[in-house]
């Protein structure tokens, strides 16, 4: 008799996707741990869930309810939750019992939960994504290289005068609304008329709902956390990025390509953002020997300006440690710029220096917890 198959559910983050454009937000997850799920014997599929963007998280849970509910309702194979950014916070969301007294009635077989970079105690980047011009600009990010990575981007010239204004975060994020608005319009320039028509629904998705940005701020998170208790039933992990400290974007950057030149630019004042504690709101201190191990695995002790160019490193604990390693915020799931395998891409410019063998371990490391929550 054959084991029952696995479902593997797989939440996006802000701005994020299941699938647009014929491009996976997960492909390289998913790739990763269907090889390891394989060769452990198992079947396996994936749920990918079609999060709205930038929706309420609460409307975010409800569209990852209902996404299992019709892949995964009529069987009885064992179901792992995977959120990465606010994904984790969907997860936390549909698995507990304050917030959701009545569990569906699959979640009896909901075997572990790991979060990725997840913003539990918010990220104080939250506050300048709120501004006009913060969501214009987080917007070109994502626009731009979906743009780039599926049809072609623009040539770098079109996007020089939005580069050349890019410096501190005040300045990135006081730019001119007119300036955001025409760079936003040459990028959709450039694609075709088919990229046109299979953005439109992220782009209403956008438009509709921007619920999530100020509910990442650190004080909205206080109050999530105050009325989203985990499930004891539950066993949670998470993964844990942190960046160095950018250097300041030069004239070398202009001999990239346009999105990485953009995005290397856009990169430094999102990390000084990320990178200011709340006085008020900050996130808890870790246990010595939480310390102990993130200190290992970062090469120094872990300050509160940790991040990943967008969320805190300190923000990102709940529940088990799974992996935790020097990556950025999308590098973690296998958008970087590979050397052996071409089908890696860097989203975010960075200079982390994330490679393939960091990501099959953070993999190991992620497969090994789901088998064995």
């Amino acid at each position: 008799m054959s084991s029952p198959k696995h479902h593997i559910v797989l939440v996006p983050g802000l701005f994020g996707f299941a699938k647009l454009g014929g491009f996976d937000y997960f492909m390289h997850v998913e790739e990763a741990l269907g090889n390891r799920f394989a060769e452990a014997g198992l079947d396996w599929d994936f749920v990918l869930v079609p999060s709205p963007p930038t929706g309420s998280i609460v409307r975010r849970a409800r569209v990852l309810v209902e996404s299992v509910d019709e892949a995964c309702g009529e069987d009885d194979g064992p179901i792992h939750l995977i959120g990465h950014s606010t994904g984790g916070l969907d997860i936390r969301l549909l698995a507990s019992p304050t917030a959701r007294p009545e569990p569906p009635l699959w979640f009896d077989r909901v075997q572990g939960a790991i979060t990725i970079s997840a913003p539990h105690y918010g990220t104080p980047l939250a506050h300048d994504l709120t501004t006009l011009a913060g969501r214009r600009l987080l917007f070109v990010l994502y626009l731009l290289t979906f743009g780039t990575l599926r049809f072609g981007g623009p040539p770098l010239t079109a996007l020089a005068p939005l580069i050349a204004s890019l410096g501190k975060i005040d300045d990135a994020l006081g730019l001119d609304i007119k300036l955001l608005d025409r760079t936003i319009e040459l990028i959709l320039s450039f694609l075709s008329k088919e990229g046109l028509d299979e953005v439109e629904d992220w782009f209403e998705g956008i438009r509709a709902d921007r619920g999530a940005i100020i509910q990442l701020t650190p004080e909205a998170m206080d109050i999530f956390n105050a009325a989203v208790n985990d499930n004891p039933s539950l066993r949670y992990g998470c993964v844990v990025t942190r960046m160095p400290t950018p250097g300041p974007v030069t004239v070398a950057s202009s001999v990239l390509s346009p999105v990485a030149a953009l995005s290397l630019a856009f990169f430094t004042p999102l990390y000084v953002g990320a990178s200011r504690p709340s006085s008020d709101y900050p996130s808890p201190t870790p246990a010595p020997e939480v310390q102990d191990f993130l200190a290992e695995r970062f090469g120094k002790p872990v300050e509160a300006s940790f991040n990943d160019g967008l969320v805190p490193t300190l923000s990102q604990l709940w529940g088990d440690i799974v992996w935790a390693g020097t990556a950025d915020h999308l590098d973690i799931l296998g958008h970087f710029q590979g050397e052996k395998d071409t089908s890696h891409t860097d989203w975010q410019v960075s200079g982390a220096g994330f490679t393939e063998s960091d990501f099959d371990e953070a993999m190991d490391a992620v497969a090994d917890f789901l088998l064995n929550a």
